[in-house]
C-alpha cells in the first residue's frame, strides 16, 4: 500500500509519502512546491499515460485541458504560409502550432466572439 499526504508546517509545505512500511516526509517553501508541480507536470506529459484516477476524468478521448498562461504569443505564418501560433506554456518548452486556414478561421472568430461577448457572459461559460 503506497500513499501521499501534503500538509502546512507554519509557512511551509510538508509533502509525506508511504510504502507498505517505509516513510519519507519532505519540508520545502512555497517556491520550491511550485518547482516540484512544474517538474511533476513536465514529467507527466511526456509520459503522457494518464494514471489510474486520471483515466476516470479524462474520458474516452485520453486529453486533458493543461491550464496555462504564456508570457507571450507569437502568430504569423511559416514558409509555406500556413499560419501559425507560437508560445510558451508553464514550465513546457516553447512549441509551435501549425494550423490550417480552416482552423486558423475557426480559433479566430470564436476568440472574437469570446471577446465581443460581457465579462458576465464568459464567466458563465465556465470563463473561456
Amino acid at each position: 500500500m503506497a500513499g501521499i499526504s501534503v500538509s502546512l508546517e507554519g509557512s511551509n509545505i510538508q509533502l509525506s509519502f508511504q510504502k507498505d512500511d517505509q516513510a519519507t516526509a519532505v519540508i520545502m517553501d512555497a517556491s520550491a512546491a511550485r518547482a516540484l508541480v512544474r517538474a511533476v507536470g513536465q514529467l507527466l506529459t511526456v509520459m503522457n499515460e494518464p494514471d489510474e484516477g486520471e483515466a476516470d476524468e479524462l474520458g474516452d478521448d485520453d486529453s486533458a485541458m493543461l491550464d496555462v498562461t504564456s508570457p507571450a504569443i507569437e502568430v504569423g505564418t511559416d514558409e509555406q504560409g500556413q499560419a501559425v501560433v507560437a508560445l510558451q506554456a508553464g514550465g513546457l518548452p516553447p512549441f509551435q502550432l501549425r494550423l490550417t486556414d480552416e482552423e486558423a478561421r475557426h480559433v479566430a472568430a470564436s476568440l472574437n466572439e469570446i471577446l465581443s461577448a460581457p465579462r458576465d457572459v464568459r464567466s458563465s461559460h465556465g470563463g473561456h
